[in-house]
């Protein structure tokens, strides 16, 4: 007759071949709660850790097929929605500049001056109400992203009925509120679905949508100027209804669409739902680890103000920023002073940002297959840099239109993939969503600055060729490229300095990789080391 152990063992060894084609993941961060892992465990049919003993038996198996097929349905589901809104978020945003041309100065009688605080004002607003960031986790995300589109689509809607530069100005200090709830928050909604590695690409794919966005609305333009022609009111004003007004219907849809966690995902079966935060687990258990299962950190958010590399972040985000809100406004009246109709300057609005929506992808895509941040920042910048100065020196040696308008294309391509980088840089550096959230508030509220200047950089006085705003913007660029080489420093620096302490504290010489997986001896599951990405 076999003793118990030696039945256990016959078991343990059957339960072992069973499950070889399955891939086998470990926890590598902190102490699961076990009374979670056990019920995942049962669901799974395997065997549940031992309480008590604080040793790890077995944990969830799931294949790369079912991990492939979950991250391909939050790709459909999740991104590509918030791609959408996002879209119509910029379009909503960025229309002014094709209403300036299509007749809004002159109904309005707006000066340049008066034009500029209009785009002024909406900043304004966006920076003081960028900390609503951090409500992504004390209110329901289907909740709180439907209120947003809702707000912000009403009020571009009522744009189109403004009758003095007043009205105007409040409604666009009114949108700057709404727009500020929801844009600067989506990486960091993402980040409760995807893996750090797995961040850049998607939100490349939610970035990309600003610049499909102006192309869309430079195309849009130029087809209600040219409906506008055949009905009884103003181009300008059927802009803003046309482009305003959708957003309101998929508010509706936002409600009942967005999940508030890989959990709740209705479009999940419940088998999907438990890959899904299966996959996420080390991210979970280090919320565990600092007390944050749901809700904020004090200390942690405290700590993350006072963390230097944050506000090298926020400076490159504030450099990209003077660029990345100087010229959508402004292009169509750039390209209308290069000699070009208004009607044509719509349409010459948009290959530019097309062209930015594909590299914006390669670019992002590229970050995350070599896990790398630093180089592909100064990749964007250095490609953005030399647009600005193409556009320049065009313009100061009074070249033709078309060098110009070739360099708007490197431009525009540049900011917009080194915001992409910039913004997942962040969150991928911070451990928990404390500091993610807070990370994202700091690098929002100070990047955000810097439209405040570029609004600024093309007056009238200046056209039509812009030289010095065009200037401005490519020191700025080439700032970006100067702070990412310093926080890449920096981050070696600490990254150098982890490991020494890991390795003195756990006596272990061991290779990068292996110390990233926090082996655990006899059995325990220990702490890893966070490694910065560079």
């Amino acid at each position: 007759m076999e003793s118990p152990s030696g039945r256990e063992d016959l078991d343990r060894t059957f339960e072992l071949k069973t499950i070889a084609p399955l891939q086998r993941h470990s926890i590598n961060r902190v102490k699961p709660p076990t009374d979670r892992v056990i019920e995942d465990s049962k669901a799974f049919g395997e065997e549940a850790p031992r309480q008590g003993n604080g040793k790890k038996e077995s944990f969830m198996l799931y294949t790369p097929d079912e991990e492939l097929y979950v991250l391909k349905k939050f790709d459909r589901r999740i991104v590509l929605f918030v791609a959408i809104l996002y879209m119509l978020s910029f379009l909503d945003r960025s229309n002014i500049g094709n209403a300036k041309i299509a007749g809004l100065s002159e109904d309005l009688q707006l000066s340049t001056s008066q034009y500029e605080w209009l785009l002024t004002a909406f900043y304004i607003t966006y920076i003081l109400f960028e900390w609503m960031t951090i409500l992504y986790r004390v209110v329901p995300p289907h909740i709180y992203i439907a209120l947003c589109v809702a707000s912000w689509g009403l009020v571009a809607s009522l744009q189109s009925v403004a009758d003095s530069f007043t009205s105007m100005l409040v409604l666009r200090a009114l949108l700057g509120v709404g727009e500020a709830a929801f844009g600067p928050g989506v990486p960091f909604y993402l980040s409760f679905f995807y893996k750090p590695e797995e961040l850049a690409l998607r939100t490349g794919l939610f970035i990309s949508a600003a610049p499909l966005a102006t192309s869309f609305a430079s195309s849009l333009a130029w087809l209600i100027t040219k409906v506008a022609m055949k009905v009884p009111i103003a181009a300008w004003r059927l802009l803003f209804l046309v482009e305003g007004f959708p957003s309101m219907i998929v508010a509706v849809f936002t409600w009942y669409h967005m999940p508030d966690s890989p959990g709740s995902a209705k479009f999940l079966t419940e088998r999907q739902k438990k890959v899904a935060r299966l996959r996420l687990r080390k991210e979970e258990y280090t919320k565990q680890a600092s007390s944050e299962a749901s809700g904020l950190n004090m200390k942690e958010i405290f700590q993350t103000l006072a963390d230097p590399k944050c506000y090298i972040t926020a400076a490159m985000f504030f450099s990209c920023n003077v660029a990345f809100s100087s010229l959508p406004p402004f292009l169509p009246t750039i390209l209308e002073e290069m000699g070009y109709t208004a009607l044509k300057s719509q349409a010459l609005s948009a290959p530019p940002y097309l062209f930015s929506f594909f590299v914006v992808l390669l670019i992002a895509y590229l970050s995350d297959q070599h896990r790398s941040r630093s180089f592909y920042v100064c990749l964007s910048a250095i490609l953005g840099t030399t647009g600005y100065i193409v556009i320049a020196v065009a313009g100061w040696q009074r070249a033709g239109a078309g060098w110009r308008y070739a360099g708007v294309y490197a431009a525009s391509a540049g900011f917009f993939s080194a915001i992409t980088i910039i913004i997942t840089w962040t969150i991928n550096n911070q451990e928990s969503d404390s500091r993610k959230g807070t990370g994202m508030v700091m690098l929002n509220i100070i990047g955000q600055l810097g439209p405040l200047l570029g609004t600024r950089l093309y007056p009238d006085s200046d056209k039509p060729y812009y030289v010095k705003g065009m200037s401005v913007c490519a020191g700025f660029m080439f700032l970006v490229f100067v702070l990412s080489w310093i926080l890449r420093a920096m981050l070696v620096r600490e990254n150098v300095k982890s490991r020494i302490e890991y390795s003195r504290i756990k006596g272990v010489e061991e290779e990068e990789e292996e110390e990233e997986l926090a082996m655990a001896s006899d059995g325990e599951v220990e702490r890893e080391r966070f490694v910065y990405i560079l």
